[in-house]
C-alpha cells in the first residue's frame, strides 16, 4: 500500500474540482438574484448548503470518533471550523500536506524502517479516503439536485447564460471524478480488495456511472416539464424506498446511531440517482433490479411526454433530447455490461458477495462498511 505521485496529482484535482464546483455554484446564484429569479436563486444556494451541512457533519463525527480511537480529546475549534463550513478545506490541507511529503520527499529516500513508511503511507491514504467519501456525500446531495435545476431552467425556459452551462460542466466532472476517486480510493484502503488499475477499467466505471446518470437526469428534467408536483412526488418515492432499503441492510457506517440514521437518509438520496451495494452483499438481482425500474421509468417519462406535451412544445428541439436520453441509456448500460463482465476486480470470485464488508479488514476501519461497488 502505498500513496504515490499520481495520487498527490489526482488529491489536487479533486480540490480543484471542489472549488471550482463551489464557485461556480456562487456565481449562478448571483446572476438569479441580479435578475430578479429569487427562487432559482434560493434552489440553488439550498442545494449548495444542505449538501455542504450534511458532509461537515459526517467530518466532524469522523474527528471525534478517530479522537476517541487514538485517545486523543477532540478540539473545540474543530467544532468551530465546521460549523463554518471548513472542515472539508482543513481534511484537504492536512491531506495534501502529508501527501506531499510522502509521495515526493519519502519515496526519494532509502529508509530502513519500513513499517514506518508504510504507516505513513497508510495514514496518507486514509486521509484521503475519509475526502472522498466526503466529496462523494457532497456531489450526490449538491451536484445532481444542481444539474438537475440548471438543465430545467434550460429546456424550460429557454434561458441560456454561460454561467449556466459552466454550472451543468461543473456538476458534470463533480459527479464523474468523484464516483472514480471514491472507487479507487476505497480499494486501495482496503487491504483485502483488488485495485482498480489500468485506464480502461477506470475509463468503463466512469462511462458507466455518467451515462446512465445523465439519462436519468434528462428523464426526470422531462417529468418536472410535465408537472413538477407529479415528478417531486415520484422522487419522494424512489427516496423512500433507497431509505427503506438501507434500513433493511441494517448499514453499520457509524458509531452513533443518530448519525447512522443520517448516513441511510443520504444513501436513499444517493439511490434516486445511482446504484451503490449499500452493504456488502451479492447485488446481481438488486442491480438488475434498479436498473429495469430505471429503464421502465425513462421509457414511460418519454412515452407520455410525447402522447401529452406541455403547451409550449418545440418538437425538433425535444426530439433530439429524446434521443438523447435514450442513446446515453443504452450507451450506459453497455458500460456496465462490459464493466462487471470484463473489468470488475471480483468478476472471478463466483461464489463471493461483490464486496465484503469488513471480514478481514481493521475493525474500525470506515471504509470496509461505506457503500460498496
Amino acid at each position: 500500500m502505498k500513496y504515490t505521485k499520481l495520487n498527490f496529482l489526482m488529491s489536487v484535482l479533486g480540490i480543484s474540482i471542489y472549488i471550482f464546483d463551489l464557485i461556480v455554484d456562487i456565481w449562478v446564484s448571483v446572476k438569479f438574484f441580479h435578475e430578479g429569479q429569487s427562487i432559482f436563486a434560493v434552489l440553488t444556494i439550498s442545494f449548495m448548503l444542505v449538501g455542504t451541512f450534511v458532509v461537515q457533519c459526517f467530518s466532524y463525527s469522523w474527528y471525534k470518533a478517530d479522537s476517541k480511537k487514538t485517545g486523543k480529546e477532540s478540539e473545540h475549534c474543530l467544532l468551530l471550523l465546521h460549523c463554518l463550513q471548513g472542515g472539508v478545506f482543513t481534511r484537504y490541507w492536512f491531506a495534501l500536506k502529508k501527501g506531499q511529503h510522502v509521495a515526493f520527499k519519502d519515496s526519494n529516500k532509502m529508509n530502513d524502517y519500513v513499517e514506518e513508511r508504510i504507516d505513513l503511507h497508510k495514514e496518507v491514504i486514509d486521509r484521503v479516503t475519509d475526502l472522498s467519501m466526503l466529496r462523494l456525500f457532497e456531489t450526490y446531495l449538491e451536484g445532481c439536485p444542481q444539474l438537475v435545476l440548471q438543465l430545467y431552467i434550460l429546456m424550460e425556459y429557454g434561458e441560456d447564460h454561460i454561467s449556466q452551462y459552466a454550472a451543468v460542466l461543473a456538476s458534470c466532472c463533480a459527479i464523474s471524478w468523484s464516483s472514480l476517486d471514491f472507487q479507487i480510493a476505497q480499494r486501495k484502503s482496503l487491504t483485502d480488495k483488488k485495485l482498480l488499475d489500468g485506464c480502461c477499467p477506470r475509463f468503463t466505471y466512469v462511462s458507466y456511472k455518467f451515462f446512465t446518470l445523465l439519462s436519468w437526469i434528462l428523464s426526470v428534467v422531462f417529468l418536472l416539464i410535465l408537472n413538477v408536483k407529479i415528478a417531486l412526488l415520484v422522487l419522494l418515492i424512489l427516496w423512500l424506498l433507497g431509505v427503506v432499503w438501507a434500513f433493511k441492510s441494517r448499514t453499520e457506517f457509524c458509531t452513533s446511531t443518530g448519525m447512522e440514521y443520517l448516513y441511510r437518509t443520504v444513501v436513499g438520496f444517493i439511490l434516486v440517482f445511482t446504484f451503490f451495494n449499500v452493504k456488502g452483499q451479492n447485488t446481481k438481482c438488486p442491480m438488475s433490479c434498479y436498473y429495469v425500474v430505471k429503464i421502465l421509468t425513462t421509457l414511460c417519462v418519454l412515452i407520455v411526454f410525447w402522447v401529452y406535451p406541455p403547451p409550449i412544445f418545440n418538437p425538433y428541439y425535444f426530439i433530439f433530447t429524446s434521443i438523447t436520453t435514450i442513446l446515453t441509456l443504452f450507451i450506459g448500460m453497455i458500460f456496465l455490461v462490459v464493466y462487471y463482465v470484463t473489468y470488475h476486480p471480483n468478476r472471478r470470485e463466483e461464489n463471493k458477495p461483490d464486496e465484503i464488508d469488513g471480514n478481514t479488514v481493521p475493525k474500525y476501519c470506515r471504509m470496509s462498511y461505506f457503500l460498496m461497488e
